[in-house]
């Protein structure tokens, strides 16, 4: 599950950067997006099987189930826009129909699901509170959600000039949302043998 987010988020890291695109060509470019959120889909189906054991429990158990399945839902709608953005031109008139709304909708599933994660953790008001291993991580996901979101409503395209609300803008979340993602999805790739070694007493 790790390495399905870890793998996925790098291709959301490097998709967006210019000189990246300028490297392989648009058209691999689009393909390392679908390809991340094939990857993203996969980690989410295994985190949803993960957490349906507790999705009867009142408590962190149900938020778990439900977070995972609001962010697989999320996946899957960017399954449809990467896919959709390997075969539709920004200029095309169905661009923002075939592309945008997905990515938007993905964004929003992110989004809940985050703060459905966040709100279960363990907080000192609205900050995360200092605990076990792992204590940042609904914070930081939480944040990346936020990065995804403003990148989807800076990627609406704007009918009139067939042109992005600001592209720049939607890049530079779209990596710093995926930064924060790979962030989260490190910690689990290391044996478990070493993460309990490492753990405090």
């Amino acid at each position: 599950m790790a390495l399905a987010f870890a793998l996925g988020s790098t291709c959301f890291l490097i998709g967006p950067i210019p000189g990246y695109a300028e490297l392989v060509g648009d058209t691999a470019d689009a393909v390392t997006f679908f390809v991340g959120s094939i990857l993203f889909t996969t980690g989410g189906a295994l985190q949803v099987r993960a957490a349906a054991p507790g999705r009867h429990d009142p408590g962190p158990g149900r938020a778990a189930w439900w977070a995972a399945i609001t962010q697989s839902a999320g996946t899957v709608f960017f399954n449809v826009s990467t896919f959709q953005a390997m075969h539709t031109a920004l200029s095309s008139p169905g661009y923002d129909h075939r592309v945008w709304r997905p990515d938007l909708f993905g964004s929003i599933c992110f989004l809940v699901s985050g703060a459905i994660a966040y709100r279960a953790s363990a907080r000192h008001g609205w900050l995360p509170a200092r605990g076990p291993a792992g204590w940042w991580q609904p914070a930081v996901n939480l944040l990346g959600c936020v990065f995804f979101g403003v990148s989807a409503l800076a990627g609406y395209v704007l009918p009139a000039t067939g042109s992005m609300v600001n592209e720049y803008l939607a890049n530079l979340n779209t990596c710093a949302g995926a930064a924060c993602f790979l962030a989260c999805a490190l910690p689990g790739l290391r044996p478990r043998h070493a993460a309990v070694g490492a753990a405090p007493g």
